[in-house]
């Protein structure tokens, strides 16, 4: 498996004109053969902060989501949304287990 973590960040004013294509991202990619999960949460203390968790079950099911149309979509969108400082990170993961 395959766990992206980390962060992007867009200025708070911007936010709401985000959600509705972080929405569409985040429905179309929970959909994708191979998401296991797929998120995006706010920073509780810094506005336009935002975390992303991904979790997918091999680089095959990754590389087709990277050439999907709506990852595309949601790139272009990033220029008008001011999105930038992105910060994400690939990590391997065997198996989970209860803490």
């Amino acid at each position: 498996m395959l766990l992206i973590v980390g962060t992007v960040r867009l200025p708070a004013k911007n936010l709401e004109r985000a959600l509705p294509a972080m929405r569409a991202m985040v429905e179309a990619s929970r959909a994708e053969a191979g998401c296991l999960e797929y998120g995006y949460a706010q920073d509780v203390l810094v506005p336009g902060l935002i975390h992303v968790k991904e979790l997918w079950s091999d680089q095959a099911a990754l590389d087709a989501h990277f050439a999907s149309r709506h990852i595309q979509a949601w790139r272009a969108a990033w220029p008008g949304l001011e999105i930038g400082d992105r910060d994400l990170r690939v990590y391997e993961v065997g198996a989970p287990r209860s803490t």
